[in-house]
């Protein structure tokens, strides 16, 4: 999902997705285009008498439109920024929020464990988007008739944002009531056996929606289905994937640094190429006097190749920002780390900065296919057996 970072609150990156943009313009226009038709709707809603002429002449509706597609901006950022402020309380870490075309999504770096807290991290969210829904209905009521426009925005979004907050309690992920099922299901059950139903329901409601969508021809609600039934599949994935790694740290997975074929920065690549081909790695951490300096890919060399004529060392293209983890790293944020910086291997480095490790796709991979096929108990007693040390032929790409 494309996104580009606009700002942060309370410390947590705000990311706007480029379909959330797409989709602003449309909305205010649909907005705009039944304004008419929503003030009839208001009036009944609310009991109360929003004059319809001065909305309905020339660019007002219009402006109407962008004001109130804004304003369901800012009910959607403090929705999820409910989400987050909670999880954070709990000690969770946010990653960022990103507002799409469907929506936010507040992006955790792990789930809670306890299923209380995940209840409760859940609900929030709708409850936010309840109460800047009956902010929004009292200034419907307490503002002034001779502010029809005011009125007519902050009524939209008092029903926007309780509409929002039904929506988001239905049973299916990435919606919230997905996961105040999960948490509920938890209680008895593991945290796999929990999303595995969850994700059953909301694939169920996906299909149902999917279906509604194309006997009555609308587009959207077959979009939305699409969508549930997506983010359910990843939901379970996600959560195998930690149930596999439960227990599990990156010491009991790494290929160890007595253990790592390194290299000096001094290397000409030529001879580093000759390496490569002939111990079939593709990445090396680069070492000088046994202090950790960087490391070095083939993509590295390729990228930086010198111009003929000329030569070049390790030293010239190796990549100095390094992402590391530690020793005692849980290996499923190991493996989210690698995903994240679309990588083939992590460097494992000890408080002081000291090359402990090496931990590669291939070494994390092997023990989720071990783990999955159930003898994940050993894995706990003894290390990993591994085809080569170093991280095999992972993909190549930046620790």
């Amino acid at each position: 999902m494309a996104s580009f970072r606009i700002g942060s609150l309370f410390g947590i990156p705000i990311r706007l997705g480029v379909s959330f943009l797409l989709i602003l313009p449309l909305l205010a226009y649909l907005i705009g285009s039944q304004v008419g038709a929503t003030v009839e709707l208001l009036d009944a809603v609310f009991v109360t008498d929003v004059a319809t002429e001065p909305l309905t002449d020339g660019a007002v509706p219009w402006l109407l439109g962008v004001a109130a597609a804004l304003g369901l901006f800012v009910s959607v950022l403090l929705h999820e920024l409910g989400h987050s402020l909670v999880a954070r309380r709990y000690g969770l870490e946010i990653e960022a929020i990103t507002l799409w075309f469907l929506g936010g999504l507040a992006q955790f770096t792990e789930l809670p464990d306890d299923w209380r807290q995940e209840f409760t991290i859940a609900v929030v969210g709708p409850i936010v988007s309840v109460a800047v829904g009956l902010a929004c209905y009292a200034g419907v009521v307490l503002l002034p008739t001779g502010l029809p426009g005011v009125r007519f925005v902050l009524g939209y979004l008092a029903v926007l944002n309780v509409v929002l907050a039904a929506f988001n309690m239905l049973p299916g992920f990435p919606m919230d009531g997905g996961r105040v099922l999960r948490a509920v299901l938890s209680r008895n059950r593991s945290r796999l056996a929990a999303t595995r139903i969850a994700a059953a329901v909301g694939k169920g409601f996906a299909l149902l929606l999917g279906i509604a969508g194309v006997l009555l021809l609308n587009v959207f609600w077959v979009v939305i289905a699409f969508f549930i039934f997506i983010a359910a599949t990843s939901e379970t994935r996600q959560v195998v994937v930690e149930a596999a790694f439960e227990g599990l740290t990156v010491a009991e997975i790494m290929t160890p640094a007595p253990d790592l074929r390194t290299v000096d920065p001094d290397t000409s690549l030529d001879d580093l190429l000759d390496r490569m081909l002939t111990e079939r790695h593709t990445g090396y951490p680069v070492v000088e006097a046994g202090d950790l300096l960087g490391i070095v890919t083939l993509e590295d060399v390729q990228r930086g190749a010198p111009d003929p004529g000329t030569s070049a060392t390790v030293r010239d293209v190796m990549s100095t920002d390094l992402v590391t983890v530690t020793p005692g790293t849980e290996a499923s944020r190991a493996l989210s780390t690698l995903q994240r910086g679309g990588v083939g291997r992590i460097l494992v480095t000890e408080p002081d900065g000291s090359l402990a490790g090496l931990v590669s796709r291939t070494d994390l991979m092997t023990v989720f296919q071990i783990a999955q096929a159930g003898q994940s108990t050993s894995l706990t007693a003894e290390p990993v057996e591994r085809q080569s040390p170093g991280g095999g032929q992972s993909p190549p790409g930046r620790g």
